[in-house]
């Protein structure tokens, strides 16, 4: 397993989400993160999302980015994730800092139909890490808990 350590000054948060259950998850400025995720954040199919090991899902801004220049209507929260980060270049094994939670990288989160709406056709499998690997929303532990804020 990696052990690599990303510092929150080499890469920060742009987008933090939170929803009663579903997507698009809503933005909001500042969140409190504990060991099976973000108070306030709730999911409605816990045998896919949350627990301990998908406590926090997140999406690289590089991808996001990615994604709209190849056409897909998707925008920071529709796809499920809790955060959007830039300059981590996550994968499994990844700790990273941001504001006062370290985070592990343990797998890809697999896409849902629930999805379908942020990509050309419906086609929610382009994130796929089986499919198009390191291009996917990754599902993270807790190693210590905190807040996060979105970076300045």
């Amino acid at each position: 397993m990696i052990d690599l350590i990303e510092r929150d000054y080499m890469g920060q948060v742009l987008g933090i989400f939170v929803s009663n259950g579903g997507v698009p998850k809503l933005s909001i400025d500042s969140a409190n993160i504990e060991y099976e995720g973000l108070v306030g954040d709730y999911q409605n199919d816990k045998k896919y999302h949350g627990g301990l090991q998908r406590a926090v899902c997140v999406l690289e801004n590089e991808l996001l980015l990615k994604l709209q220049s190849e056409g897909h209507p998707i925008k920071a929260g529709t796809t499920g994730e809790n955060l959007l980060v830039e300059g981590f270049n996550l994968q499994i094994g990844t700790k990273f800092q941001v504001g006062d939670v370290e985070l592990e990288v343990m797998s890809a989160a697999k896409p849902c139909y629930k999805i379908s709406d942020s990509f050309t056709n419906g086609k929610f499998d382009r994130i796929s890490n089986k499919k198009y690997p390191g291009e996917t929303r990754w599902y993270c532990r807790v190693l210590s808990t905190g807040s996060v804020n979105i970076s300045a």
